[in-house]
């Protein structure tokens, strides 16, 4: 980067580490807290071990990082060379991230931009991959955190659950409230809408869930150049079938991920998520 602008984000993008590395972005982990352990995700717990602690209803958490965790952070992407950073987060409607950011942005050693995405998983992980594709160009922070917002003004997510019990425990499912109930006896379609988790259809069946899921997709998507994230907690054969669908449908596809969320969105959505971001180009 001539002009060294970092990009950072958090460990909810679920970026590949080789994405990470190659494009030289930084993500500050998030805590799950796991009965009396605070664990860093995806070093210190594993979507295993967080699958078998909710299917045993186990107490499960979730923590932001703290400033001084940011402020360390970026202390040291200004050591490597930095002039600028722009930080990327997950959605202040879901989590504190976004406002630990700003607080450790003001002591920062360097002009620091924090962006509330509005996004999560691989919907921040695109935002964090355009910004990155402008600073490798030269461009400013302005110009990165214009490319991160372009991105995230034009990507939809989307999310089939088993159940609604895992998103009300954590106090996450915002207007699905409505869904609670007779909500419970179907298989519920949610989608992120201003940063928050909204119903979109109750379907009676996952077979018939997971068909709609697809189908949304496929039609957000349309035939222009886009990107895909296909997510999943211990789902891997229900997200590898729906991927390989979408390759099919989807004429635009020019990157397709299939990843299995980490601990801090599985606490909250449980086993059997599954999840598609489409992101145009």
């Amino acid at each position: 980067m001539s002009r060294h602008v970092a990009i950072v984000t958090d460990s909810t993008a679920y970026l590949p580490q080789g994405t990470m590395e190659r494009h030289g972005i930084t993500a500050v982990p998030l805590t799950v807290v796991l009965g009396d352990r605070a664990l860093e995700e995806g070093t210190e717990i594993s979507t295993r071990s967080l699958a078998q602690a909710l299917q045993k209803r186990r107490p499960v958490t979730t923590s932001r990082p703290s400033p001084q965790v940011f402020a360390e952070h970026y202390r040291k992407v200004a050591e490597s060379g930095a002039t600028g950073i722009v930080s990327l987060h997950l959605s202040a409607e879901l989590s504190g991230t976004y406002d630990a950011a700003v607080m450790a942005a003001r002591e920062a050693p360097v002009p620091v931009h924090v962006v509330d995405t509005g996004m999560i998983a691989m919907a921040l992980g695109f935002c964090a991959l355009a910004a990155a594709e402008a600073a490798e160009t030269g461009g400013t922070v302005d110009e990165a955190v214009m490319a991160a917002e372009k991105r995230a003004a034009g990507t939809s997510a989307y999310f089939y659950v088993d159940t609604l019990d895992y998103l009300r425990r954590g106090g996450r499912i915002g207007a699905a409230q409505a869904l609670l109930g007779s909500a419970l006896a179907v298989k519920p379609l949610l989608k992120l809408v201003g940063g928050r988790i909204e119903p979109l259809e109750k379907v009676r069946t996952a077979s018939k869930a997971i068909a709609r899921l697809e189908e949304i997709a496929a039609d957000r998507a349309g035939s222009a150049p886009v990107d895909i994230a296909v997510h999943h907690l211990s789902a891997p054969d229900r997200a590898s079938a729906l991927a390989d669908r979408l390759r099919v449908r989807v004429t635009g596809l020019v990157d397709l991920h299939v990843s299995e969320v980490g601990a801090v969105i599985g606490a909250h959505t449980g086993p059997g998520l599954l999840g598609v971001v489409v992101s145009p180009r």
